[in-house]
């Protein structure tokens, strides 16, 4: 159960639009940063009960010589394969929001009350159901492709398969309560997060606020 006092801003987007540069701005301004991506690694790491039964559903064609997940390999699997990618998810996911809500629990008895979850599939686990707030990134289609290229080391056809697998962005705008576009430099994007954390914590502060009136 997360604390009432614990603010948690969910931040999301398009694979490419720049995610981890918002997170850093932030992160900068005093929130806490638990990154999804890191989690789904950890759950899926060797000798995990959510290795062996990805392994049940997918074969052990899937793991590397030294049992670990190839998670290049799997991804090729799922990101050209809404069915089997819909069984990677329902797999995966509950082990995900776990991992999540331990994390958010453990700061918030450290005192940290801005957490930052940065969750490209934000929506797709249901962790958007614990964010207060959310933000997402978005960037052109080709700006997105090039970054996830070069980022990733993927084809052009791999990296469309995966740009294909997301919500539009008319989606993502639909959803958010923020919505930050990073199709520009470096410059404009921090300063427009920085901007966004202000607000959001300005809104947290103004909020506690009141209710150490109200109580």
């Amino acid at each position: 159960m997360i604390g009432l006092d614990v603010l948690v801003v969910g931040l999301t987007g398009q694979t490419g639009a720049g995610k981890s540069t918002v997170s850093k701005i932030f992160e900068e301004n005093g929130f806490v940063i638990i990154n999804a991506d890191l989690i789904s690694r950890k759950v899926v790491e060797k000798g995990t009960k959510c290795l062996e039964e990805l392994t049940e559903v997918f074969s052990e064609n899937i793991l590397n010589e030294n049992g670990t997940l190839n998670r290049k390999l799997l991804g090729n699997i799922v990101f050209s394969d809404k069915t089997k990618l819909e069984m990677l998810n329902s797999i995966i996911y509950p082990y995900i929001t776990s991992e999540i809500l331990e994390e958010i629990k453990k700061y918030s008895d450290d005192g940290k009350k801005l957490v930052l979850l940065d969750a490209p599939t934000l929506f797709e686990s249901h962790s958007d159901d614990f964010c207060e707030i959310i933000i997402s990134v978005l960037a052109n289609e080709a700006t997105r492709k090039e970054r996830i290229i070069n980022r990733d080391g993927l084809t052009e056809k791999q990296a469309q398969d995966r740009m294909n697998c997301q919500h539009d962005a008319e989606f993502f705008a639909a959803n958010s309560d923020f919505v930050i576009e990073n199709n520009d430099t470096i410059e404009a994007v921090t300063g427009i997060s920085k901007e966004v954390s202000d607000k959001i914590k300005y809104y947290y502060n103004h909020l506690r606020a009141v209710e150490a009136t109200v109580l």
